[in-house]
């Protein structure tokens, strides 16, 4: 599990000073049924490809 979650959203209610994610549980959207391959495919920076 993440130790500190990162977010740029300062108009976000969940947004903490030093980009800080406050929110108690976060939820990612993928790319809507298809296998995403790279991050540009889904709503999350650090997304990596299974192998």
């Amino acid at each position: 599990m993440a130790k500190d979650v990162l977010c740029e959203v300062n108009s976000c209610n969940y947004w903490a000073s030093g980009n800080k994610c406050n929110a108690s549980s976060i939820y990612v959207v993928g790319n809507r049924g298809k296998k995403a391959q790279t991050s540009e495919e889904t709503d999350c920076k650090t997304f990596e490809p299974k192998i």
